[in-house]
């Protein structure tokens, strides 16, 4: 700077008062954003939740920055398609660690992926959200920085135990599951427990998410004498084929199991809409219509809001879009509760969390608890009854 120019900024300095100040404050800096490492599978055979959860994740972050950011500080969302591989999803995670410098971690979106990323994200004291159901992911000693957003998986597969057991009465059981970590881990155990409580495990089967033909699963299934299927992936092309194979054996055995079989996009893979008959998706209160066809209160307010901003629900599940909604929400109480991003304190605060209530849930996390959805709200819906994203309650349910 020249002392011509030097002297005439000073001169405007003084003019409006501030010659107090130095030269350099006049130009004001902005605080450091928080950055929140997203691992996301966007594409692939398993992205449909990770389709929504990114909807919710944007949405509360676009929310939450409108208002001014978390005090003082704006979100910024740095994300990754893992793709729904665990290796690839390993290198996003290291990425975000070693380059990004991220404050937080949210996902990844599947357990296969979670159980390869978690350890390391772990040790370098990120706090992060998952949404693996897996319940190895959740260790408060192994994995102190580390949440779990959705259910534990024993809180889904006794959900749906129950269901078939107390509700159906099925008596011969065919189990089906995907290839993947999670779909391995869910099958044994489904299997483990429900001969535990007398059950027939009458057909048991892993698929490949992106097998083309399962008729002869589904064939083999009926052959069996199964009374119903219970069917663990979260692939909604794998879930639609099988739904469609099992009409096309004219088979009506009710199907049961993961939320993904109430997917918006299968809805659009069915070959003929009733082929979603007698088809029951785990799902939850908090998004699910009562006998009058209302939601929640808060849920109707939380979908006039999403659906305001322009967000798709016709092709994905309401609560998936909450959940995304949810871990900015955590993140949040979890910053603003410590005052800072430090680990330890963003750690203690969650887990001083008691009865938060998400649009997703409520959740309640302790210091030798980090899996804090409430089990209460897990329920069984039709999902055929898809409408804007929610369901009503399967037969057997009241509210």
């Amino acid at each position: 700077m020249t002392a011509s120019s030097s002297s005439y900024l000073t001169s405007i300095a003084f003019a409006f008062g501030i010659a107090a100040l130095p030269i350099a404050s006049l130009a004001q800096t902005s605080p450091a954003p928080i950055k929140i490492g997203w691992l996301v599978a966007l594409t692939g055979p398993n992205s449909s939740p990770g389709i929504g959860f990114d909807r919710g994740l944007k949405y509360a972050v676009d929310e939450v920055n409108q208002s001014g950011g978390i005090k003082g500080r704006k979100l910024e969302i740095v994300t990754r398609d893992t793709q729904g591989d665990p290796t690839k999803a390993v290198n996003a995670a290291l990425e975000l660690i070693n380059k990004e410098k991220v404050d937080f971690m949210v996902g990844p979106t599947n357990s296969g992926e979670g159980l390869a990323t978690t350890p390391l994200i772990a040790r370098q004291k990120i706090p992060s959200m998952v949404y693996g159901v897996v319940d190895t992911l959740i260790d408060p000693e192994k994995y102190p920085y580390t949440f779990r957003i959705l259910p534990a998986n024993k809180q889904w597969t006794e959900a749906a135990h129950n269901y078939i057991l107390k509700t159906l009465k099925a008596k011969n059981i065919a189990i089906i599951g995907d290839a993947s970590g999670y779909g391995t881990a869910t099958v044994n155990l489904s299997e483990q427990e429900l001969k535990k409580q007398g059950a027939n495990i009458s057909y048991k089967a892993l698929i490949e998410a992106n097998q083309s033909d399962v008729t002869t699963d589904i064939q083999k299934a009926k052959n069996s004498g199964a009374d119903v299927v219970l069917l663990w992936s979260d692939s909604a092309a794998l879930n639609a084929r099988l739904i469609n194979a099992r009409a096309e054996a004219n088979w009506t055995a009710p199907i049961v199991g993961h939320p993904a079989l109430g997917s918006g996009a299968i809805k659009a893979l069915l070959t003929k809409p009733e082929n979603w008959n007698a088809v029951y998706n785990i799902g939850y209160k908090q998004t699910s219509f009562d006998k009058d066809g209302k939601l929640p209160e808060d849920t109707a307010k939380f979908l006039a809001a999403v659906v305001s901003k322009k967000v798709r629900v016709d092709d994905t599940t309401l609560w998936w879009i909450a959940a995304g909604n949810d871990a900015v929400q955590l993140i949040r109480r979890g910053y603003e509760g410590s005052g800072t991003s430090k680990p330890d304190d963003v750690k203690k605060a969650l887990e001083s969390l008691q009865g938060f209530t998400g649009a997703f849930g409520h959740y309640t996390y302790t210091a030798t608890n980090h899996n804090g959805y409430d089990v209460n709200d897990i329920v069984m819906n039709r999902a055929d009854s898809f409408k804007d994203g929610s369901y009503t309650l399967a037969p057997g349910y009241s509210k």
